[in-house]
């Protein structure tokens, strides 16, 4: 009995499986959420982690474990999160909140860990492509053939005004994101011949019109980047090996000029991607947050992720206009009233780790397979601008993959055993029965 349950949970197919349950189940927890509660919700992700963690001990004999080291920047900002409990003026409502982060955390470890990064991809276009396609056919119910609006997934029926739709995830700007992403995640599941053009095409074309019809400023915005990105990413891969770090080393010193402009200038930018009507709300939220970060700068009021508006500090900070919110709306500033200045130099370490290490990969590999984790990064830092998807659920989820996917691949641990002959991938080694 034992041996069989072991070898089922080793098999290929049941960590293929369990990869595209894991991503699927946390890219829609607001639909789970809507039908299961909260506490159906936590019930299908605990049992799932149980399962990723005995797929993992099944499998610990083919993973290289000097490899499988995680990332001590994210150690490091996970560990002061936690310790935000101590201090926390709510401390139940910070300690479950933390479990929450240590849950979604987990199924972005066994992913990392256990699914090369086509496999990664091809888990992910497969979600992407159900979340999408279902998303449209909500919309087109309810805002056709229904002509009525789907409150309880906050679906409010405006296909047929040209949107803007949020379908199976909450919001514009959250579907939005994800349907860019999916943009880059099929176009090279085509490139890599992983999917047929009769199954691409139609994807690309889904994504695009998710894309459009989201009626998202700030999803423009990132989508604008993403081209930029990609177009900047083939450039340094066809420069010849000499040329190319330099160059890679340049890009990454203009990006991050790049991004402290559009920290300090982060208004006039949406202002410039239309989002007038969008502006002001943001103003107003940033600046009633960052009076709140005086009072405890240093360490915070203590880790929440997903607001909770019943609770303080969090009562006073809904706008004029009342509109609903869960976030600060910008990444850095959450994580400054949540975890204080010493989360935002730990968080901010983290993204910048992970993302030069998948920057440097993306130019240095030849297969187009490891501009994935690259472009996903670009998508997210570009969006907490104005929003802070990065934060929780799957816009975590996904860096958590790819930080753990880029630190195993480039990583100063590298220097502390002698490479394995033929091994030019320098990935975790993962010997598939």
């Amino acid at each position: 009995m034992i041996p069989a349950a072991l070898e089922f949970l080793r098999h290929p197919r049941t960590t293929a499986a369990l990869t595209t349950a894991g991503a699927g189940l946390v890219v829609i927890a607001f639909t789970v959420q809507q039908v299961a509660g909260w506490p159906g919700y936590a019930a299908a992700l605990i049992l799932l982690d149980l399962l990723l963690l005995a797929s993992l001990l099944a499998r610990r004999d083919e993973i290289d474990w000097h490899w499988a080291i995680l990332p001590i920047t994210l150690l490091a900002y996970l560990a002061w999160v936690g310790l935000s409990v101590l201090w926390s003026e709510y401390q139940r409502i910070t300690l479950a909140s933390f479990a929450y982060l240590l849950l979604v955390t987990f199924v972005g470890v066994y992913i990392g860990l256990s699914r090369d990064t086509i496999q990664i991809i091809r888990s992910f276009g497969d979600v992407f492509r159900a979340v999408l396609l279902g998303s449209i056919v909500l919309e087109t119910l309810s805002g056709i053939i229904f002509d009525a609006p789907l409150t309880a997934l906050n679906i409010e029926g405006e296909l047929a005004y040209g949107g803007p739709i949020s379908g199976l995830v909450n919001t514009r700007n959250e579907l939005g994101l994800l349907a860019a992403l999916a943009v880059a995640t099929f176009l090279i599941e085509w490139r890599t011949r992983s999917i047929r053009p009769l199954v691409a095409i139609p994807s690309l074309a889904l994504a695009a019109g998710v894309l459009v019809f989201t009626k998202s400023p700030v999803v423009a915005m990132v989508a604008v980047v993403l081209v930029l990105a990609t177009a900047v990413l083939y450039g340094i891969r066809r420069l010849p090996p000499s040329r190319r770090q330099v160059a890679q080393y340049v890009v990454l010193a203009v990006f991050a000029l790049v991004a402290i402009a559009a920290w300090l200038l982060r208004a006039p930018i949406i202002a410039l991607f239309n989002a007038t009507g969008e502006l002001q709300f943001r103003l107003e939220l940033w600046q009633r947050a960052l009076d709140l970060v005086a009072l405890n700068w240093l360490e915070g009021w203590g880790w929440i992720g997903i607001w909770n508006p019943a609770i303080p500090p969090f009562t006073g900070l809904t706008p004029t206009d009342g509109r609903p919110h869960d976030s600060a709306l910008n990444a850095v500033v959450d994580v400054w009233l949540q975890v204080g200045a010493v989360g935002v130099l730990l968080f901010l370490a983290l993204v910048g780790f992970a993302f030069v290490r998948s920057w440097l990969l993306a130019g240095r590999r030849r297969t187009v397979v490891h501009t994935w984790p690259a472009l996903v990064l670009v998508a997210l830092i570009t969006v907490s601008v104005a929003e802070s998807s990065i934060l929780v659920e799957s816009g975590w989820l996904l860096f958590v993959i790819c930080a753990v996917k880029a630190s195993a691949e480039l990583s100063w641990r590298r220097a502390l055993t002698a490479p394995t002959p033929g091994d030019e991938t320098g990935a975790i080694r993962i010997v598939t029965p």
